[in-house]
């Protein structure tokens, strides 16, 4: 299921929110119907660091989470109460916004510690590579992936594409959301179930999304 939808009258869901196909996390007071109705998923309500950018602090696959040392000790209990959850130390500590991660792979921000990509690595059990999109190292920002299919900015260049299709083994789909950003990651979240996207998101690009994500099968 496909639903537009808003956090705090702002359109940049995969800021405010992230997702898996085992839970999803949003801010408080976020209602949770609409979230739970596109990803089939329970849903946790928390902050991360104290703030509610919670898509661009943590990094959520389907054997857990990974989020750097700013989160607290009560939103860690929080968190796991349903899940797995992993502490790096990390000084680009929005890993939201500089990991892109399905179950086959990651893509990570060249900038990265080794000890951050290690912890990936090795906590999932998937390859890592460092790279870019649109010759940007913030890549969880500029696009999204699920096991199905990969959403990116629309400027990525055919060797990130390639790059990004054997790494992730899924089609990868140039699109924009939110009428026309082409930081996919931050306008939207999404699972193999569904997604929630910006409000701002036009007929078109929600008709790309379907078809980029295998919605429409």
């Amino acid at each position: 299921m496909l639903i537009k939808s808003a956090i705090n009258s702002q359109p940049f869901i995969g800021t405010f929110s992230v997702t898996s196909e085992n839970f999803t996390i949003i801010p408080p007071l976020v209602p949770k119907k609409i979230f739970s109705d596109a990803m089939e998923t329970p849903i946790i309500r928390t902050t991360i660091g104290g703030t509610r950018l919670i898509g661009a602090l943590v990094c959520a696959h389907s054997q857990g989470l990974i989020v750097a040392d700013i989160i607290t000790e009560r939103e860690l209990d929080i968190l796991l109460e349903e899940n797995d959850v992993t502490v790096v130390s990390e000084k680009h500590n929005a890993l939201g916004n500089n990991v892109l991660i399905n179950d086959h792979g990651a893509l990570i921000n060249p900038s990265l510690s080794k000890d951050a990509e290690k912890g990936i690595k090795d906590i999932l059990d998937i390859e890592v590579v460092r790279g870019t999109i649109a010759n940007t190292r913030t890549v969880g920002s500029l696009a999204i992936v699920t096991n199905k299919g990969l959403l990116c900015h629309p400027h990525a260049t055919d060797e990130e594409i390639e790059v990004m299709e054997g790494l992730f083994d899924v089609p990868v789909t140039k699109i924009t959301a939110n009428h026309g950003s082409g930081w996919v990651g931050t306008c939207m979240i999404a699972n193999t179930k569904g997604a929630v996207i910006g409000d701002q998101t036009t007929p078109i690009e929600m008709g790309r999304i379907e078809e980029g994500l295998a919605f429409l099968e």
